[in-house]
């Protein structure tokens, strides 16, 4: 007696993820970065709750002070614990990477799937896509932040129209690796059998593309999604330390940097904790990146 379609399916669909996470559990360094990101991200997450000290609670008897057990990471020159500015400023740095990584997402995937399904749209997003990439990013980005933050910010308010601004221009700038991997992908899936077969008894296309095509170039997206939060996390905190981001008493790691950068001398640990929390999270969320690509590769699967 032959098995339901649908639970053989479902059978298949789940014996696939479970290779997927054999196959993630193999890459050491995607296993170290996946806790370190964690314990990273919980951290900045809950820990602010149950810290005793505000993010911009001043207390001048107590400024610049060195590491102790009240507080471990030291206090800056209004008297303020690093410790609960580095959480605070966690927060926001992880909220702009998930979200500038989620419209890259969107914008990259959106004129993939497009230009690689439809023929007489290649050319045109291609063409597109190379514009962009052509652009240098950084003066762009420092332009668009120069053109649009009063008008944001009278609309928005400080913190929210930066936190719009900041979002828009990484993502607007950050989606074009993405939108090229996915178009390679669909030219070649939109020739496999299955597309065929689903097209010749008469699927349509928005159908075609949503069912069928873009469920198979998840991997690709998922590995770009990893990549796009680091990349994110890092210009975020370039702007923040060129003195361009968030406003100065709305902490981000860049702007920690930023106003470490003249007690330099005097108190090096300043800088070193941003600094630090800035590559672990980036190196992390790179190795996380690295064992998805791996696990998602049938060759390396043996499938």
């Amino acid at each position: 007696m032959t098995e339901n379609p649908e639970r053989q399916a479902s059978k298949d669909n789940s014996n696939k993820w479970k290779h997927i996470w054999l196959q993630f559990r193999k890459h050491k360094g995607a296993l170290v970065g996946s806790i370190i990101f964690s314990l990273i991200f919980i951290t900045v997450i809950i820990g602010p709750s149950f810290w005793p000290f505000e993010a911009n609670e001043i207390n001048i008897r107590e400024r610049n002070q060195g590491p102790s057990l009240s507080h471990p990471f030291g206090t800056d020159q209004l008297g303020r614990d690093t410790f609960a500015r580095m959480m605070a400023g966690g927060q926001t740095s992880i909220a702009v990477g998930l979200a500038a990584m989620l419209l890259s997402l969107i914008l990259g995937s959106s004129v993939g799937l497009l230009s690689g399904y439809y023929k007489r749209l290649d050319g045109l997003l291609m063409r597109l896509t190379d514009l962009f990439l052509s652009l240098p990013i950084l003066p762009l980005l420092l332009v668009m932040m120069l053109l649009f933050r009063e008008p944001l910010s009278e609309a928005y308010g400080p913190e929210r129209g930066m936190f719009v601004l900041i979002v828009m221009a990484i993502g607007i700038t950050s989606w074009m690796p993405t939108a090229r991997i996915v178009r390679s992908d669909v030219l070649a899936l939109k020739e496999r059998e299955f597309i065929l077969a689903a097209r010749s008894i008469g699927t349509g296309d928005t159908k075609l593309i949503l069912h069928h095509i873009l469920p198979n170039v998840l991997s690709p997206i998922l590995v770009s999604a990893t990549l796009g939060i680091a990349n994110a996390i890092i210009t975020e905190s370039a702007l923040s330390f060129l003195g361009l981001g968030f406003p100065p008493d709305f902490p981000t790691w860049g702007r920690l940097l930023n106003d470490a950068v003249e007690y330099l001398t005097l108190y090096p640990e300043r800088v070193f904790w941003p600094g630090l929390a800035i590559s672990l999270t980036v190196l992390s969320i790179n190795y996380i990146g690295d064992g998805l690509r791996d696990a998602f590769d049938p060759r390396i699967r043996g499938r």
